[in-house]
């Protein structure tokens, strides 16, 4: 009887063991990397460039002749390609685009607001938290997926974020997070710095700032791949401004080519993730906005809770996780409030929703089931 005992005992090991470990997700993905670019409206990110902002007096533009020879083209799908090619060569061909309402696929966020402090809010926590009512410099009382993250084991010290826009510091709440968070004209600190950190200093400190709340992008995208390499993060935030700013001073021009050079960052930064041995093929990029904007003539400029349209946005995933569905058409909407909990369920970690039940739950159809 006695090893009959052993042997049943064992067994019970084992079968609970197996149950603990069918409950835990086996995921493909071990790196996030998010990137936003501030206000882009979802209309160029389907259509292209707007024909009725290619001129002078709706879209404050110089040279209307150069701009039409480099976005404007017959149809739609043409012109977003040009505007933003490798969005539409690589990450909808391989991964999933959400928010064309023009294919009835809505992508919106919750808040009510419109804005930006009140939009990275709900796409880091998961919550439209009426609280966050304006863009002053107050810290977040609401705790974001990456400072959730950065607490578990495995993430600790491996989650950051660099961005553009000042507030980012009181968004992420790095008084309470601990997170590293590059943003606004910060230089890049540590010794030990290589030539191009060195150099992206002294830039930053000599050169002519156009808003001095919001560096320019050029520096930004810089500072986050010489992160990615010298630092390797398992999950980062990266936050781009020069769309919004451009689309508040009525440069359509400024704004096209922001957005452009926004594509350009992702295919330099999917690049340098192919090309790495930690994020090769184990690596989820998702590409979003905090808030979208009017429409021509003028309200395209602005965005808020009296903007119609500016609710819209859009969202863009790529990984091994990640079906291949490619631009989505006629499925239910999607919301800003769901990113947080899909970068937790990516990680292999479903259970922030149980830790923040608040929070939406996750945009389940850019998960691949899981085997255990």
């Amino acid at each position: 009887m006695k090893p009959l005992r052993r042997f049943l005992a064992l067994l019970c090991v084992i079968l609970s063991a197996g149950s603990v470990r069918a409950e835990e997700p086996v995921r493909a993905t071990h790196n996030v990397i998010l990137v936003t670019t501030d206000g882009l409206r979802w209309q160029e990110v389907f259509r292209g460039a707007e024909e009725t902002l290619l001129n002078k007096e709706n879209g404050g533009v110089g040279d209307v002749a150069a701009l039409k020879a480099t976005y404007w083209r017959e149809t739609p799908e043409a012109r977003r390609e040009a505007l933003m090619p490798f969005l539409w060569t690589t990450i909808a061909r391989q991964g999933q685009v959400f928010g064309n309402a023009d294919r009835k696929s809505v992508a919106q966020v919750t808040n009510g607001h419109n804005f930006s402090y009140p939009g990275y809010n709900e796409l880091f926590t998961g919550i439209a938290d009426p609280r966050i009512d304006s863009n002053n410099k107050n810290p977040n009382p609401n705790v974001s997926v990456f400072e959730w993250l950065n607490g578990r084991p495995g993430f600790a010290g491996n989650v950051s974020a660099v961005g553009s826009w000042e507030l980012y510091p009181w968004i992420l709440n790095v008084e309470r997070s601990k997170l590293p968070v590059n943003a606004g004209w910060q230089l890049i600190e540590g010794s030990n710095l290589s030539e191009r950190a060195a150099l992206l200093n002294r830039q930053m400190s000599q050169g002519v700032r156009d808003w001095e709340g919001c560096r320019n992008d050029v520096f930004t995208t810089e500072i986050a791949l010489e992160h990615l390499q010298r630092d390797v993060p398992k999950v980062l935030y990266v936050g781009l401004g020069d769309t919004d700013e451009y689309a508040h001073m009525g440069r359509y021009d400024q704004y096209l080519h922001a957005a452009h050079q926004a594509d350009a960052f992702l295919k330099n930064l999917w690049t340098a993730i192919q090309a790495h041995p930690r994020y090769r093929n184990s690596t989820t990029l998702i590409v979003t906005t905090d808030h979208g904007r009017g429409d021509p003539p003028k309200g395209w400029r602005d965005h808020g809770a009296k903007v119609a349209g500016a609710e819209k946005i859009w969202i863009a995933v790529i990984g091994p996780d990640t079906p291949a569905l490619g631009e989505r058409s006629d499925i239910a909407p999607v919301t800003q409030s769901q990113v947080a909990a899909t970068i937790a369920h990516l990680l292999g970690r479903p259970d922030f929703n149980a830790q923040s039940p608040q929070s939406a739950g996750p945009i389940t159809e850019v998960l691949r089931p899981v085997s255990p």
